[in-house]
């Protein structure tokens, strides 16, 4: 008789990696070299692996990570709020990046599809393309008679011209491969040949902790401009403001008027060019996200790193650094412009440093601080100007390698203390050329 033919289910069953093997391949992974420096993404990838190893357990949600391992609300909103998305796919190259190097010999291996969140695990094939068959014999070249003379120097004469190409080909690819080779460095490595940006960057960033970069949200600034009231860090969090309107004496139109404009997150050039230097300063192996002043929370200024991109008026969380602070940025309701307050002037400094009175007027004032958070276990930097394109160039003054070398040479430091600066800026709509430090203040002892 001939042998039985062993069931087909009872094999893939077998075969399928128990929930032991497949918790240990999932704390190997989180434990290895490129989950090291990111605590954020190590925590999402225990979270949805040890949720996937629960009976029953089909799909999990953007909310619930959103909630469990980012620390949002439960009822968060995640159009506004991508968090998870966004993280999810620096997860999943870090996977396929762990089992291409360190993980290359695992027999077991897992990845997080795109569309949800459940890790899918499966066996490595082993290797297949070698061939046990022997090559085919080579046939004898054919020996040819030599070329006559005159077919000898047409041949000589073609091939000047074919090598010719061949190595201008060549010098057009290495130069190509040349230019891509320092964007990828440039990306990597940004503060290269520029030590003094190094110096403040490296103090500010850390490897274990998020950064977050917060911009403004220009529909409140509009709103305070609308109803001359302004938003205080405890309303605008609880968004009491927007009930505070509804029971106000304004018209029923004027009232929708401002629900309508709060429902929208509106922004503008210069906040954007501000996020565009900021996180081009950041490199890929610190984690950082970049999110709306509406969407931000008491306990990521607490745990974080922070870059707070504008004025008060825009960025209400300024209002927890306000006593801290000896030069602030402030608003004039009267006369509709911002302005930067210098509450205790030295010798020769102005105890107020105006906007632009006239539209042809090409300078403005920023202010720079870079303060310890809240809870003391991180850092924040404050950039705020007198319009957005000011707010842009003091983002500017931070990569600028001129700049931040000439204030560690003032202060003769090779660290930066925690400090704050007043900067002239001299623009043209859309455009800032230079940022120059008028006024500073250090802090050596909060550090």
């Amino acid at each position: 008789m001939g042998a039985i033919a062993e069931n087909p289910a009872r094999v893939a069953s077998e075969d399928f990696p128990s929930v032991e093997e497949r918790r240990t391949l999932i704390e190997r992974v989180a434990a290895s070299e490129h989950f090291r420096r990111s605590a954020r993404l190590r925590d999402f990838l225990l979270y949805v692996g040890r949720e996937s190893l629960k009976d029953g357990r089909t799909e999990i949600h953007e909310q619930e990570i959103g909630a469990r391992v980012f620390g949002r609300e439960d009822s968060y909103d995640r159009t506004a709020d991508n968090i998870v998305r966004v993280n999810a796919t620096e997860l999943r190259k870090r996977i396929d990046a762990y089992f291409a190097t360190a993980g290359v010999r695992e027999t077991l291996v897992f990845e997080i599809p795109r569309g949800g969140y459940m890790p899918v695990f499966r066996r490595r094939l082993p290797d297949s393309s070698g061939s046990s068959s022997p090559p085919a014999e080579e046939s004898p070249e054919e020996i040819l008679p030599p070329p006559v003379p005159e077919v000898r120097r047409r041949v000589r004469f073609l091939a000047h011209p074919l090598w010719a190409f061949v190595s201008l080909s060549l010098a057009i690819a290495c130069a190509v491969l040349i230019q891509k080779y320092r964007a990828v460095q440039t990306s990597f490595y940004p503060w290269q040949s520029r030590p003094a940006v190094a110096a403040f960057w490296r103090g500010f960033l850390d490897p274990r902790r998020d950064t977050a970069v917060v911009m403004s949200d220009d529909s409140a600034s509009v709103i305070e401009d609308i109803t001359h009231r302004p938003v205080t860090l405890n309303d605008y969090v609880t968004r009491d403001f927007l009930r505070q309107i509804q029971s106000s004496d304004l018209s029923a139109d004027r009232k929708a008027d401002l629900n309508e404009i709060f429902s929208h997150n509106l922004t503008n050039f210069g906040a954007a060019r501000a996020v565009q230097i900021v996180t081009g300063e950041i490199p890929p192996d610190y984690h950082q996200y970049l999110t709306l002043a509406r969407n931000f929370t008491p306990d990521e200024i607490q745990r974080n790193n922070v870059v707070l991109l504008g004025g008060k008026k825009a960025i209400p969380w300024n209002e927890l650094f306000v006593n801290d602070l000896n030069f602030v940025t402030d608003y004039d309701d009267a006369h509709s412009h911002m302005f930067v307050r210098n509450r205790n002037p030295k010798p020769g400094e102005l105890p107020i440093y105006p906007a632009p009175g006239v539209v042809d007027d090409f300078s403005g004032y920023a202010t720079v601080a870079y303060l310890p958070n809240p809870s003391r276990t991180g850092h924040v930097i404050l950039l705020a100007g007198t319009d957005t394109d000011a707010t842009a160039a003091a983002a500017g003054f931070l990569t600028s390698e001129d700049r931040m070398e000439k204030l560690q040479k003032t202060w003769h430091v090779d660290r930066f203390p925690y400090f704050e600066a007043v900067l002239k800026v001299t623009y043209i709509r859309g455009t800032f050329f230079d940022a120059e430090c008028i006024a500073y203040r250090t802090y050596p002892e909060r550090r």
